[in-house]
């Protein structure tokens, strides 16, 4: 009987132990958020993912991109003629998102649609038409399963500081606590320089580029250039501006309606910016019917332009330099066209445009950074080359984008030179960006980061027992168990002084 107890007893000691332990410290179940925005930009549409903890770090999430549709056809402002078309041209990615979100959350997902520069050109240029697509766009919106939070064109200023954001969180400056996952801990990548300071950040699209970064002392001019984040408990105020029409694609429309103006009798003219041999027929109408270029429009003997290559990388930046006007300053110091810019200050990230032309030309090395002259002269050797070898060369890429490297390569450097006024003393401190760890740099991530700080935190998962409960309970099993074994090896192996009292 005594044998029976005591196997009994010991049997429920490792029982009550195991089960307490394993209770105890089973995987809690993961407690995630999510969130869709979608990047409506002048050229094309791109959908993000974003997924963070419920439990939040000083009121902000710990977001991570999971997953990125690209939209097929052109940016909504390009169903400015058929704008029933611009919403369920996003269906696609939509579907897509549905799938990666578990169903679930589905309702309580928040989905957001900015669109940037080329639908601020089309507000301005048929506020009609920018109306009726914005509202094609948010009928699809609403009809997915997501909780819809508005499609809206989002401002310059919004665009910059968003950028800013995205940039420094992903290269870690804000301290943010990383988030266990399944594969492991997620790293963020290390910053550039101190984490106790910010990148700047340098934007370039097709409609409209920004610079943004915190000065090193409170600018007094132009206020309405400065926001202020609270992000992860501490505050930034930052300098932001967005120049409209100067991104790549509309300062190539503005060059070409200064050239044609210079050559008002004739519907032929050499372009500097193209390489030679390379051809291209240009509609007049075209060419002066947005913002941009509308001013500019007078009345020419022809109704279109023909265009031949020189690939003469000199003087295409002397005639994109004349983009930038820098004869009037009313403030201490200017970029161009009288706008604001305190003194450059530290490191700055520059994703988007920036990062896909000079990375097609070579020019992104992180490992040992390209000098100013010798990135000039990698471009002036580019340009050089005839459109036939260029074509040879790079026959995968399509021949509208291939033919105007020439020009953006360019067109980065005077806008980093003349507009900026970076300098070969600072160049090195550019950073050419494309993705940081698995997520886009772009202002989108921003957008998220800002957005959760209006989403409520959620307490996390607690296991079953708190620890002193966990503790006691192991402590109590565990003196059973030995109690149990000590009697059992009392029992069994008498001390000799007992046995020989007993005889």
């Amino acid at each position: 009987k005594i044998l029976l107890i005591l196997g009994f007893l010991s049997t429920l000691a490792v029982i009550a132990l195991i089960t307490v332990a394993v209770t105890q410290n089973k995987p809690l179940p993961k407690n995630l958020k999510y969130g869709i925005v979608l990047d409506a930009g002048s050229s094309h549409t791109n959908l993000y993912v974003y997924e963070w903890p419920a439990e939040k770090e000083n009121d902000t999430g710990v977001v991570q991109q999971v997953e990125v549709c690209k939209v097929e056809g052109p940016g909504i402002s390009g169903y400015s003629h058929a704008t029933e078309k611009a919403g369920p041209s996003l269906a696609p990615c939509l579907q897509q998102a549905e799938e990666v979100i578990p169903s679930k959350k589905h309702q309580e997902t928040p989905v957001y649609l900015g669109a940037t520069a080329g639908m601020r050109l089309l507000s301005l240029e048929n506020k009609s038409a920018a109306d009726k697509v914005l509202s094609s766009v948010e009928k699809t919106l609403r009809s997915a399963p997501f909780n819809f939070q508005g499609a809206r064109i989002i401002s310059g200023q919004e665009e910059g500081a968003y950028g800013w954001i995205t940039i420094n969180y992903l290269l870690g400056n804000f301290k943010q606590v990383l988030y266990q996952k399944q594969s492991g801990w997620i790293k963020l990548l290390h910053s550039l320089k101190s984490v106790s300071e910010t990148s700047g950040a340098l934007d370039l699209g097709g409609a409209s580029t920004q610079i943004t970064f915190v000065p090193n002392d409170v600018p007094q001019e132009s206020p309405e250039n400065l926001l202020y984040f609270r992000l992860y408990g501490k505050d930034y105020l930052v300098y932001t501006h967005s120049f409209l029409c100067y991104g790549k694609d509309q300062a190539l429309q503005q060059k070409l309606a200064k050239d044609v103006q210079a050559s008002t009798s004739n519907s032929s003219i050499f372009d500097p910016c193209f390489h030679q041999g390379y051809r291209r027929t240009i509609n007049i109408n075209d060419l002066f019917k947005n913002p941009c270029t509308s001013a500019k429009k007078k009345q020419f003997p022809f109704s279109q332009l023909y265009i031949q290559g020189e690939g003469d990388y000199q003087k295409c930046r002397r005639n994109i330099q004349e983009l930038f006007n820098k004869t009037n300053c009313p403030y201490s110091s200017c970029s161009f066209n009288g706008i604001y810019l305190p003194p450059l200050q530290g490191d700055f990230g520059a994703f988007s445009a920036f990062y896909f032309v000079m990375n097609f030309l070579n020019l992104t090395s992180e490992e040992n950074p390209i000098a100013l002259d010798k990135v000039a002269s990698t471009i002036e050797t580019f340009c050089a080359q005839p459109w036939h070898e260029v074509k040879t060369a790079y026959h995968q890429i399509k021949e509208k984008y291939l033919s105007e490297y020439c020009f953006s390569g360019t067109y980065i450097l005077s806008l980093l030179e003349n507009g900026y006024e970076f300098t070969e003393k600072n160049w090195q401190k550019i950073h050419f960006l494309g993705k940081i760890g698995n997520s886009d740099a772009g202002w989108t991530l921003g957008y998220m980061l800002n957005l959760t700080n209006m989403i409520p935190a959620e307490e996390p998962a607690l296991p079953p027992l708190s620890h002193s409960s966990y503790v006691g309970l192991m402590v109590l099993c565990s003196l059973v168990l030995v109690s149990v074994l000590l009697f059992a090896w009392l029992l069994f192996h008498k001390p000799k002084c007992l046995q020989k009292g007993i005889v």
